[in-house]
């Protein structure tokens, strides 16, 4: 009897074979690996997602707090422009009443302008002021060159006191600014008044309630402050470009330019090249940083340094703060070297042989003094101690002050090296048939003196001269036969008869001469 098979056994055919159970295990592992990464990629678009709207989240809090400080800006000015026109009226009106006062009471004045003290000065700034006299103004300004530091603490005061400062300074500096109408026989240079005097005006047309943020200019005289900007530059093309242009005239420009708030972004290589090529100028740091060239500043410092100006550069890193980019030490170091560098070069040059010396030792006197000075200004004696160098400045001044006293005398001071005796002019030996002797010029009266004042090797004088005394010349016989204490005086411009009339000396041909030469004119 046969036994029956178990159902639960599979049939040989049913039974999978070993690659279907490979085919399934490879997909089953494929489905894993993908899931893992997209889940991976669906974890990475969350967190960029919840990143970005943070992003967004903290701009829009940014924004919100700069619209917020806008329109709190925005309202301050709304509201403040009624203050600030009261404070401009009051003051217009001040200034009206004070200058009528002035005109009515017709005050004594100084026709000369002098003044003893900075409050006499004050007043008469303030009376040109107050009666918008710009002309005047101008002249007593110019004229107080001296006193230029009182001058820039007095000034603002002045300036406060006019209805109208903005047109009252465009007139006052409009003989020299933007062009030079005195010609070219204008004078002295006044660029020092028209900076000084745009200088002064800012603190007046500073808004009282806002800040610099706001000038009290009008518009029709910030308009006419463009337009003079715009003359000086189409002057400037006609003088010959930047590189032709004087510091000073470079100066009162910006200077205008910052005073009246009227600097063009489109303009800023331009105002960077004034800048550079006036660097030397002690305030052209702080006006670049006014003219909005703050940004520009470590590739100006670079076109300095690489132009041999360190100094300058080190001015400009302490304004804007880039000390620790540009350490100051080593450019100072490197500014003396080039200064010695270029003393050398002129005590090498052949062309300049004269003063050679005294070109170069001024040259290096220069450079020490400004890298001292600006030790001292900016605290670097313990990074850069300055002994060695005012030692080296002491001996070039010794130098200079030895070289003076072995000056030369002149030719007509010149004196014969064998017997101390004065020199013949210098030009006698241009005259024809010019008398030249070895004696000074005789006295109209000549006293002989006493025997006793001939030294012993000196006998008397004898009848005959000796031939080398006189030369190929016969003198007169017996040429001293008189007695001078005995003869009358002579007449007013003549001279004594015989002493005087003997002819002239050929030289000296015997060991007497210089003996006879003392004795006689001691």
């Amino acid at each position: 009897m046969g036994s029956n098979s178990d159902p639960g056994e599979l049939s040989e055919l049913e039974q999978p074979s070993f690659d279907e159970f490979q085919r399934q295990t490879s997909l089953m592992t494929s489905c894993t690996l993908l899931w893992k990464e997209l889940s991976d990629h669906i974890n990475s678009l969350e967190q960029n997602l919840l990143k970005q709207s943070e992003t967004l989240k903290r701009k829009i809090e940014t924004l919100d707090s700069e619209t917020k400080a806008s329109l709190d800006s925005l309202k301050k000015r709304e509201v403040s422009i009624e203050d600030s026109v009261k404070i401009a009226l009051r003051k217009v009106e001040f200034c009206t009443k004070a200058a009528m006062r002035t005109l009515a009471d017709d005050v004594e004045e100084n026709p000369d302008g002098e003044v003893d003290n900075g409050d006499g000065l004050l007043e008469h700034l303030k009376s040109s002021c107050l009666k918008m006299e710009a002309k005047e103004f101008w002249n007593f300004v110019t004229g107080k060159k001296k006193e230029i530091d009182l001058l820039r603490e007095k000034v603002p005061a002045a300036l406060s006191e006019c209805v109208d400062p903005a047109r009252f300074v465009m007139e006052a500096i409009s003989e020299v600014f933007p062009v030079d109408k005195r010609g070219n026989e204008g004078g002295s240079d006044l660029a020092w008044a028209c900076v000084l005097i745009l200088e002064s005006l800012i603190p007046v047309v500073v808004d009282p309630v806002i800040g610099k943020s706001r000038m009290l200019v009008t518009p029709s005289m910030k308009e006419q402050a463009k337009e003079i900007s715009e003359t000086w530059k189409k002057s400037l093309e006609e003088r010959g470009g930047i590189e032709n242009v004087k510091t000073p005239d470079v100066h009162t420009f910006l200077q205008h330019l910052v005073t009246f708030g009227i600097v063009k972004k489109e303009d800023l290589e331009f105002y960077r090249k004034l800048v550079v090529a006036s660097a030397w100028r002690k305030q052209m740091p702080k006006l670049a940083v006014s003219l909005g060239l703050g940004d520009q500043m470590p590739d100006m410092i670079e076109e300095l340094i690489s132009k041999g100006q360190q100094l300058d550069a080190v001015h400009f890193t302490y304004e804007v703060g880039l000390v620790d980019k540009f350490p100051p030490v080593p450019l100072l170091k490197a500014y003396l070297r080039d200064a010695k560098k270029a003393a050398s070069s002129i005590l090498d040059d052949p062309n300049n042989t004269g003063r050679a010396a005294q070109f170069a030792a001024r040259k290096e006197q220069s450079a020490l003094r400004a890298v001292i000075k600006c030790i001292e200004e900016y605290k670097l004696e313990a990074e850069f101690p300055p002994e060695n160098l005012k030692k080296r400045l002491e001996q070039l001044e010794k130098t200079k002050t030895e070289k003076r006293k072995t000056i030369i005398v002149p030719a007509n001071k010149r004196t014969r090296a064998s017997n101390g005796g004065p020199m013949p002019p210098a030009k006698a030996g241009r005259l024809t048939n010019a008398y030249v002797s070895s004696f000074p010029a005789p006295p109209p009266f000549v006293r002989s003196p006493s025997h006793a004042q001939y030294p012993a090797a000196v006998p008397g004088y004898p009848s005959q001269p000796p031939p080398a005394m006189y030369g190929s010349r016969s003198p007169p016989s017996n040429p001293y036969a008189y007695s001078p204490e005995a003869a009358p005086p002579p007449l007013a411009g003549s001279y004594p008869g015989a002493p005087m009339n003997y002819p002239a000396y050929g030289g000296y041909g015997n060991g007497l001469a210089p003996a006879y030469q003392q004795a006689y004119y001691r």
